[in-house]
């Protein structure tokens, strides 16, 4: 499902509010901040908000914990070299799901706007739930590969061969320069950083026993409700993605325990401090 129209209206929208009609490339980077994460982008130079709800066809968020709009702004950087420089940073604050009755192409609007304005790497953030036994509440993981669990593909229908070819290929669908800057990053702040698989369901209900029990014994070490078709989409288009998730729960199949809405944001606020030194660091190294 590939709404090429549509995001070439959304994008052409965002460039008019920013002033940057002619300028192919509005921002080289774009971070999409899933579950009680908007506040990573609140504190950027130069900074300008533009709500979903100003762009005609783009989906708005409608979960607790997701703002709804595109953040654009600079973040200050020191280079290796010592010299100070800024990077212009595009962010999705906030995301639609699934679970809200939005098809896979509005899920991964954000994501081909972000395309088409000229961004080329990707940092995608979620809240999951961890299902690795040996990761705990308020990890962070950096994800290594991810299953498709949803039932659905935001490739589904006639392909859009400006975006890409007809069967991208997904060997490997995150980027192992980027992972190991983000784990070399994580190591200099002193922050532990898990690496593991991401499977992606449709939701909204949280998983039961039995599905914990068989995601486990597929290989996956944490489970949520988004990213998996946005990478999708993402790597369709050429884009490096960088997927990171706070582990907001844990879900052990033998002593389940239920995982309210505010308990998960609780962590997640908590976790996205550590995220924020984690990604603002990483991206000085980019």
């Amino acid at each position: 499902m590939q709404n090429y129209e549509d995001v070439q209206h959304a994008a052409a929208i965002l460039r008019a509010t920013l002033g940057m009609q002619n300028i192919p490339c509005v921002a080289p980077l774009g971070i999409v901040l899933g579950t009680g994460l908007s506040d990573l982008a609140d504190n950027l130079a130069d900074r300008r908000v533009i709500p979903y709800s100003a762009i005609p066809a783009f989906p708005l968020a409608s979960v607790e914990g997701h703002a709804g709009a595109f953040v654009w702004g600079r973040i200050a950087a020191q280079g290796d070299d010592g010299k100070n420089s800024d990077c212009l940073v595009l962010f999705q604050q906030g995301r639609c799901h699934l679970y809200e009755g939005r098809s896979p192409a509005e899920v991964c609007m954000g994501v081909r706007v972000m395309a088409a304005l000229g961004v080329k790497t990707l940092i995608i953030t979620n809240t999951a739930g961890a299902l690795n036994p040996n990761f705990d509440v308020g990890d962070i993981m950096c994800i290594t590969d991810i299953i498709n669990h949803t039932g659905v593909s935001s490739l589904t229908g006639a392909n859009c061969d400006a975006w890409g070819q007809r069967f991208p290929d997904m060997s490997a669908p995150l980027d192992a320069n980027l992972r190991a800057l983000a784990l070399e990053t994580s190591t200099l702040l002193g922050i532990r950083l898990e690496r593991g698989v991401y499977i992606g369901v449709h939701g909204p209900e949280m998983e039961t026993p039995a599905e914990t029990r068989m995601y486990r014994q597929w290989g996956a070490d944490a489970v949520g409700m988004s990213t998996v078709l946005e990478i999708i989409a993402a790597r369709h288009l050429g884009m490096a993605v960088l997927g990171l998730s706070c582990l907001a729960n844990k879900n052990l199949p033998d002593c389940m325990v239920p995982a309210p809405l505010d308990e998960i944001l609780a962590v997640a606020k908590k976790t996205g401090k550590k995220l924020a030194q984690l990604i603002r660091t990483l991206v000085t190294k980019l």
